[in-house]
């Protein structure tokens, strides 16, 4: 995944992927916003007959959109590359009239993709606005599992315009969508597409996949990383974070962070400065009905169980894991071990159910988890640890 800052020295090109509130709408075409916050103003989206009308929501969202200029540590090495200190640039949007700023973690940090070692916050924080009026800010915290970042400024003299957040659990493919940000540093840039996939598993800045990311062939480009992707009612459902790419530049491909996971983060960040994933440590492969009939499984979906992370809350529960690989339809499978096919009752499908059920709950919980093993269902309770920033 390509890295969506840009940095003052150079652009990273790579032959892989780069980390480049409520609504109610009538029959006028007029979408009422009303940001969480009883302080907050409202904002109004007039479309046309009830269409997507990229211009209104410019002119309602843009206001709300900043530009980020991070100055990252001496003899760090950054997404992008190089060493000594550097400045990055990326975007972000307000969050509530108190001076918060939700943007992505690696805009803000020198964080690597897929993890690498130690990651160090940026030495200053500068914010523009839309009335060209530039700021210090300070970092709250930052989740480098969801690749999100928390800023605050000092809200006195500025009149800040929060963007609504919304639903992404109720995001379609083939919606509409517009992201705004600072694309190769050209501040307050409108793109327009549409919702390609959804629940797509992107790389963050640790060991672990975000889940559930969005993909848009709206234009996304270095320096968009961090701002937000709107649906037609001008409400957030994602945040900008990469690209898959094979010059560095937008091939139609785009990533974001879905907003339900992006709230769960911010909340965290606001109560502790970080946030903690339950983890339950195994890895495993999507089973598909072909597949299952070639193992001779009862069921034609779940997960099998290729690798239990011994000392992990799956190895304590006594989750076995398969010891033998098998070659079906060019693919290798490994097989033998449990197949999990359900967690508290929630049947597993996709690739993606699995790690998106045990993201719901918190270090600590106790989940029950329907398995096969040697052919015969069983329950087995798994206590959930704390999820690593490296490992499985």
């Amino acid at each position: 995944m390509t890295p969506r800052r840009l940095t003052a020295a150079a652009l990273l090109a790579a032959a892989a992927l780069t980390l480049g509130a409520c609504g109610s709408s009538s029959g006028s075409g007029t979408t009422t916003l009303a940001p969480t916050g009883g302080s907050n103003k409202t904002v109004v989206v007039h479309s046309r007959n009830g269409g997507f009308d990229p211009a209104a929501i410019y002119r309602a969202a843009a206001p709300g959109v900043v530009t980020i200029r991070s100055i990252l540590p001496g003899g760090a090495t950054s997404l992008l590359g190089g060493g000594g200190t550097q400045e990055a640039v990326g975007s972000g949007f307000v969050l509530s009239t108190d001076g918060e700023i939700a943007t992505a973690a690696h805009v803000v940090t020198d964080a690597q993709s897929g993890g690498g070692g130690p990651i160090h916050e940026a030495k200053a924080v500068y914010i523009q606005f839309a009335d060209r009026n530039q700021v210090a800010a300070s970092i709250a915290g930052y989740d480098p599992q969801a690749d999100v970042a928390l800023l605050k400024v000092d809200p006195n003299g500025l009149q800040l315009r929060p963007l609504p957040l919304g639903n992404s659990a109720a995001v379609q493919t083939g919606e509409p969508v517009a992201a705004i940000g600072s694309p190769e540093g050209k501040e307050q840039s409108l793109s327009v597409g549409v919702v390609s996939a959804t629940d797509r598993s992107i790389p963050s800045l640790t060991a672990f996949q975000i889940e559930g990311g969005i993909q848009t062939d709206a234009s996304i480009n270095p320096g968009n990383s961090g701002g937000p992707l709107l649906d037609a009612g001008g409400r957030v459902i994602g945040i900008n974070e990469q690209i898959a790419t094979r010059s560095g530049g937008n091939e139609g491909v785009g990533f974001a962070v879905p907003m339900d996971l992006v709230k769960r983060s911010l909340d965290q960040l606001r109560a502790n400065g970080s946030v903690r994933y339950a983890y339950i440590g195994v890895t495993t492969q999507t089973l598909y009905p072909q597949l299952a009939g070639r193992l001779g499984l009862p069921v034609d979906a779940g997960a099998l169980v290729t690798k239990v992370i011994q000392g992990g809350p799956a190895d304590d529960a006594g989750l076995q894991a398969g010891t033998q690989q098998i070659e079906f339809q060019g693919l290798k499978a490994t097989t033998g071990g449990d197949v999990i096919v359900a967690v508290d009752g929630h049947k597993i499908v996709g690739d993606t159910d699995l790690p998106q059920l045990i993201a719901q709950h918190q270090p600590g919980d106790t989940v029950t988890l329907e398995i096969i093993r040697d052919g015969h269902t069983q329950n087995v309770d798994v206590t959930l640890g704390e999820r690593p920033q490296s490992g499985h």
